[in-house]
């Protein structure tokens, strides 16, 4: 395959239009229409579809245009990096986090990494859900306890686990008696199992505030409106200042993040920093580091 003529289709694909493609780049438009006929005859596959006054992908087109684009750049970055004589990271990095290591942590990880690599454009998306890396354009994805997907490979960089707090002022129930919860997502009545003193005890909740964020959960707990199930390594400062007191780890309960990336590129030089700037930011993965991490 003619990598050329691969790039300009790149390009046209990119910028939406011949002429738009020869007005960025100031490249003639006839050269990138004959390059982009070369590879469509090449592929025997029509890439675009042309009318009269748009262009517009077709499937075949979208398909090679997302698989191969960031292929094109990792070359592009391999070639300048050998070229100046070491692969420095530079360029564009996207990752996607989820909403409480976005908000309690990623801030002071992303200007401390931001420091150490001007040259790395970091750009931080904040979501929860599962997004498609290669159609979504992320370099990086941390996600917690993720399932499985042969796609993808990565290292687990965090643990947590979690526990259910409470204001002092919240007696905690007796018997069947279900105590006043605060949860996150949907309500209706829960049972927690928790472990203190190698003793296990159910707890049966019923929602009274239901709540989309995490921090909103323990700053409503810490109110003393009800219980919460939250990380411990958000609340574990909360004893000693007596905002919160635990009544015991949640069973089974455990919590892994992991760095995600595709497995089918070579790992480029500004992701591997970014992995071993989180290493170096919680060397153990523990809670505890976690909780120094985000006190500090």
């Amino acid at each position: 395959m003619d990598l050329v003529a691969l790039a300009d289709f790149n390009l046209v694909a990119r910028h939406g239009g011949f002429g738009k493609a020869a007005r960025a780049t100031g490249r003639p438009k006839a050269t990138l229409s004959r390059r982009v006929t070369e590879l469509e005859a090449a592929l025997q596959l029509r890439l675009f579809e042309r009318g009269a006054r748009d262009l517009k992908l077709t499937e075949e087109g979208r398909a090679l245009h997302e698989r191969t684009t960031a292929l094109l750049t990792e070359i592009d970055e391999t070639a300048a990096a050998i070229a100046s004589g070491a692969e420095k990271p530079r360029g564009r990095l996207r990752i996607s986090a989820p909403l409480l290591l976005s908000q309690t942590a990623m801030g002071k990880i992303a200007a401390g990494f931001a420091l150490r690599y001007p040259e790395v454009r970091l750009e931080i998306t904040t979501e929860d859900r599962a997004v498609d890396m290669i159609e979504e354009g992320y370099d990086l994805v941390i996600r917690v306890n993720p399932e499985p997907d042969e796609t993808l490979v990565g290292r687990a960089f965090l643990h947590d686990r979690l526990v259910v707090a409470a204001s002092p002022e919240l007696p905690r129930p007796v018997g069947d008696r279900p105590a006043p919860g605060v949860v996150r997502g949907g309500g209706g009545s829960q049972t927690w199992k928790v472990i203190k003193a190698e003793q296990t005890a159910t707890i049966r909740i019923e929602p009274v505030l239901v709540l989309s964020s995490l921090i909103m959960v323990r700053d409503a707990a810490r109110a003393g409106v009800g219980a919460a199930s939250l990380p411990i390594s958000l609340v574990s400062h909360d004893p000693a200042d007596g905002a919160l007191v635990h009544w015991g780890d949640v069973e089974g309960s455990e919590i892994a993040l992991w760095a995600l990336y595709p497995s089918r590129r070579l790992l480029s030089p500004r992701v591997s920093a970014f992995l071993d700037f989180l290493k170096q930011a919680f060397p153990g993965g523990t809670p505890d580091e976690l909780a120094a991490y985000i006190a500090r």
